[in-house]
């Protein structure tokens, strides 16, 4: 059926035998396994696909899927261990700027006082946000996007962002024009932070919406890093007007360069 590249799946190699002689065996790869395994009508073909449909009903559902067992035991496949690649990808998941937001939110919503309504309120995810990148970058937001868009630049100065071409949403998020050392320290910072505020919510420790500020410098100085006291120099409306003049600019001179670069990720 042409389903696999024989050439991708299949490998010869030399074997010693109990005899003390080489044979040539041919290895079959875990691609062409799975698909083995869909096919032959056997006890043992049967077991596999109910623990393959389990798999990929959880991956469905969830939109993952774990071997809790090898990860807490730290065993390894081929010698590779790939436990430190799934924490940086969780990492990545809770700093995104959704995932963030929601969970800030959530944690916001449990102080004594909360009313959505309230100037504070509203503000609040601004300023955590805006604390956690000048800790990482001595700049706001806002300050973060209007120095480093540059429509000169490729991509904008953007280093990352979603979807195939730059629009003005993604132009106008910060954590687009970080490093990758800057990310990676965005991310721990955001971990930590998210985890910190987990506990104060499953300890049922009363807070109001001035002490989780409080507690936001205090979580900054305990990091050794510098906090924010202002709003910062530039504007969120005046960052957004860079934006919008920058990406005119840069889209002008990529039509008349006949070209759209892009960069998904």
């Amino acid at each position: 059926e042409k389903e696999l590249d024989e050439n991708s799946v299949v490998k010869e190699y030399l074997t010693t035998a109990v005899d003390g002689k080489k044979y040539s065996t041919l290895y079959y790869n875990l691609d062409l396994i799975i698909s083995v395994g869909y096919r032959i009508n056997s006890h043992r073909g049967t077991q596999f696909r109910i623990w393959a449909t389990k798999q990929l009903r959880e991956y469905i559902v969830k939109g993952f899927v774990m071997d809790d067992r090898r990860l807490e035991e730290g065993k390894t496949l081929h010698g590779i261990n790939y436990f430190n690649e799934l924490l940086e990808r969780v990492r990545a998941i809770r700093a995104s700027e959704r995932n963030f937001y929601e969970k800030v939110r959530d944690t916001f919503a449990t102080s004594i006082d909360y009313d959505s309504k309230v100037e504070t309120a509203k503000d609040f995810y601004s300023t955590v946000q805006n604390k956690f990148h000048f800790a990482i970058t001595g700049l706001t937001a806002a300050e973060i996007v209007t120095k480093r868009i540059d429509s000169k630049k490729p991509s904008l100065g953007l280093t990352n962002w979603i979807g195939e071409i730059i629009t003005r949403q993604q132009a106008e998020i910060a954590k687009n024009y970080l490093e990758e050392t800057e990310l990676r320290q965005l991310k721990l910072l955001v971990e930590q932070f998210l985890a910190y505020a987990e506990l104060q919510v499953e300890r049922k420790n009363p807070m109001y919406m001035s002490d989780w500020k409080r507690k936001l410098d205090e979580f900054m100085n305990l990091n050794d890093l510098e906090i924010l006291t202002n709003k910062g120099a530039i504007s969120h409306e005046e960052m957004q007007k860079k934006v919008k003049a920058e990406l005119v600019k840069f889209t002008t001179k990529q039509i008349k360069g006949g070209s759209r670069k892009s960069k998904k990720i």
